[in-house]
């Protein structure tokens, strides 16, 4: 098992090592460029959640109902979508989160893991957004678009 790993590290850099050698300014300045842009859109993406949702979405006692005035169809409907463009946000930030491929991997999973509705994701949220400086933040950003502070339990 080592020799394998071993080899396909020594493949590895072998490739690496050509692939550098043959960069171009261009390609360097259009991966900076992706990693900038997606880094712009993550950041609003995450600020647009962060302000959208209610005040109370971290507190154990919330209770939601995705489209509650919707009839039965469009609601599932809109669900399904919205559980398969998250896991899609998941699966996108883990791709960015491998070494060498520009993007904000971490937040894209947080965000994707927000709009998914798998079992036991709100203990994990709220670890997240309990932290001190991370809570501040987003309290500091919903302040200056004139929402309430976020409750968390």
């Amino acid at each position: 098992m080592t020799e394998k790993l071993s080899q396909l590290w020594t493949s590895l850099t072998k490739w690496l090592s050509e692939r550098w050698a043959t960069l171009t300014w261009g390609e360097i300045g259009l991966g900076v460029s992706l990693f900038l842009v997606s880094l712009a859109v993550s950041f609003g993406a995450i600020a647009v959640v962060m302000v959208k949702i209610p005040a109370n979405y971290f507190s154990s006692h919330y209770q939601h109902d995705f489209l509650p005035d919707s009839p039965f169809l469009v609601r599932w409907g809109a669900v399904i979508l919205k559980n398969i463009f998250g896991i899609f946000l998941i699966l996108l930030g883990i791709v960015l989160s491998l070494p060498g491929v520009p993007g904000q991997g971490i937040l894209t999973i947080l965000l994707g893991l927000i709009m998914v509705d798998i079992p036991g994701k709100r203990p994990i949220e709220a670890r997240i957004i309990k932290r001190p400086a991370v809570l501040a933040a987003i309290n500091n950003l919903r302040a200056r678009y004139g929402k309430p502070e976020l409750v968390v339990d």
